[in-house]
Formats: structure tokens, C-alpha cells, sequence
């Protein structure tokens, strides 16, 4: 895998990057592309790490996985919540395990801060002071906002008001470090970005086809287990706080089982939740991305991943 690029000289090793919104069509692309290239698909979807959610999360079967090795998927158990900084550190490794076995890490996923932790590294910023992060998440977001625009200005411009879990970031960093976030910011550590050849691809499909296999595939998914999947979640009392009782289709299925909606309500909801996730993901990658990274606007079919395949292969 270190063996130096004819064209360039580069010799660092290679990792591909295949993200973009769900349903966009990037799983079947990453093992395509790891049956191809001796690769290792390696997990990085914030919903894909947890055990209790294989079928509202759409985390490769087992057939899939069989194509090829599969790394971080379901290996978190839904008691615990899995941050950024740890998916980055357990990412770190199997690019490292991969590279070792002579094979392509092939990193496949949907949540960008997961990725840009994993590059860029993170910020070191010292534990919050629970008394101080208590108070903040207690406040009213319009007050919360208000109190930033006083103790972090800067922060509080580039902030929407509405984010409310970032102003309370912004807002606790500052109130138990003493200085902005921005500060810790620009002394970020523990990316890779300096020490691998990346090939990234975005896939940012026509938002028509990706909204409808949006669709289709909530429904598919009541009809498929993730009913059962939402009753064993409710029998463990697990806090509704945790980032598996919030994902999208638990709340949704949830009520239904309470008999706080009908069915057809709780279908539309989880329609609905899952679209909006969809867009916040396509805005997300048609933005923050380099602008260098190459975006494949296509509808994905077996033609494309082809093509696809040989190109990340280059």
C-alpha cells in the first residue's frame, strides 16, 4: 500500500472516502469498490456504530458483509454513546490494521463531523465542568444565545440561534475554560489528513430520486423488522437522551407503539424525518467539503458504481 505513485512520487498510504446523504447509494459503491481493490469497507455513519440499530440505520447485512471486511459497524452496544473524538481513534486504528494487511481502507459514511474529526483532528479542550455544563443546557435557547453574544461574540455571530446544541458547546467551553472554542480550535490534533493520500468522492444525486429512496426505503423498513427492532430498544428503559432512542424512526415508531398515533401517522413521520436528515446531509457535504474533493451529481446504478469504482481506483 506505501508502494510511490508513478505519476507523483507519493508514497504515503491511501485511504478512499466515499460520503454523501443516506440513501445516496454509497454502500453498495464502497464494497463494489473493496471487492475490486483487496479493500476493507470501514464504518463512518454515527447511526451505523450501534448493535440495536441495524435496520433503521440500513447497516449492511450480513450477505453484504460478506463481499468483503467490514470494520465499526455495530460494535457499539446502545447503552453507551459513541462521540466523534472515539469513532476518529477506533477509525484511526483499522486504516492502520488495513494498511498492515496490504488492503484499501475504504471509509464509507454520512456523518461529517465524524470524518472532519478524523482528518483534521480535535480540539483538546479540557473536560467541562459539570456544574457549569448543567446550568448551560438548562438555559432557554434564546438566552443561552443572548449570554454567548456577551461571553463569546465571535462565536455567537457564526452561530444560527436556533443551533442549540452548538451554542451550549460554545457557551460551556467558554464559561469553564476561560477562553473561546475558537482558540482550542486552531490547536487541533490527532488527524491523519498529513499522513494518508486520500481519494474522496461526495455522491449528491438529483434531490428528487434521493428523497423518493428516501421513502421507500422508511417503508421498507416498518416492514422489515425495525418494529421489533424499536420494541427491544423500549423493553432495555434506556435514557431517551441517548443517541439511539433518538434516532430517526425510534420516536416515530415508538408512539405508534403507544398508541399516541395511527400507523399511517407514524409512516409519514418517519418519512418526514428521514427527507430532512437527507437535505441537512446534502447541504452539509455540498458545503463543507474542499472544494477540491470530486461531487458525482449522478443517480447511482450498477453502470456508474462501475465507473465509480475504476476512478477511485486511480
Amino acid at each position: 500500500m506505501n508502494t510511490p505513485d508513478p505519476k507523483t512520487g507519493e508514497s504515503r498510504p491511501r485511504v478512499a472516502l466515499i460520503a454523501g446523504p443516506t440513501a445516496s447509494g454509497k454502500s453498495a459503491l464502497a464494497i463494489a469498490l473493496a471487492e475490486a481493490a483487496n479493500g476493507t469497507v470501514i464504518n463512518a455513519d454515527a447511526s451505523q456504530v450501534y448493535a440495536d440499530l441495524q435496520i433503521l440505520s440500513a447497516r449492511p447485512g450480513a450477505e453484504d458483509m460478506a463481499q468483503a471486511p467490514h470494520r465499526l459497524f455495530g460494535h457499539i452496544d446502545g447503552a453507551e454513546a459513541c462521540t466523534a473524538a472515539r469513532w476518529a481513534a477506533e477509525a484511526r486504528a483499522e486504516i492502520d490494521r488495513a494498511h498492515g494487511e496490504g488492503r484499501l481502507p475504504v471509509l464509507v459514511g454520512g456523518t461529517g463531523m465524524y470524518i472532519r474529526t478524523l482528518l483534521d483532528g480535535i480540539a483538546p479542550v479540557p473536560d467541562i465542568d459539570p456544574v457549569i455544563r448543567e446550568a448551560v443546557r438548562a438555559l432557554p435557547l434564546a438566552q443561552a444565545h443572548a449570554a454567548l453574544a456577551q461571553e463569546d461574540p465571535d462565536a455567537a455571530a457564526r452561530l444560527a440561534p436556533a443551533d442549540a446544541s452548538r451554542v451550549a458547546r460554545a457557551l460551556e467551553v467558554v464559561r469553564s475554560t476561560g477562553k473561546p472554542l475558537s482558540q482550542w480550535q486552531r490547536h487541533k490534533s490527532g488527524g491523519i489528513a498529513h499522513r494518508i493520500r486520500l481519494s474522496p468522492l461526495i455522491l449528491l444525486p438529483p434531490r428528487k430520486w434521493l428523497i423518493a429512496r428516501c421513502d421507500l426505503r422508511f417503508g421498507q423498513m416498518a416492514e422489515k423488522g425495525a418494529v421489533e427492532e424499536v420494541q427491544a430498544l423500549l423493553a432495555r428503559n434506556l435514557s431517551p437522551d441517548l443517541p439511539v432512542m433518538r434516532a430517526i424512526g425510534v420516536p416515530e415508531i415508538a408512539a405508534w407503539l403507544a398508541g399516541e398515533i395511527d400507523r399511517d401517522t407514524m409512516l409519514e413521520r418517519g418519512r418526514i424525518a428521514t427527507r430532512q436528515y437527507a437535505k441537512r446531509q446534502y447541504t452539509w457535504f455540498s458545503r463543507q467539503p474542499p472544494d477540491g474533493w470530486p461531487r458525482e451529481m449522478r443517480q447511482i446504478d450498477t453502470k456508474l458504481i462501475a465507473e465509480l469504482v475504476i476512478k477511485l481506483q486511480q
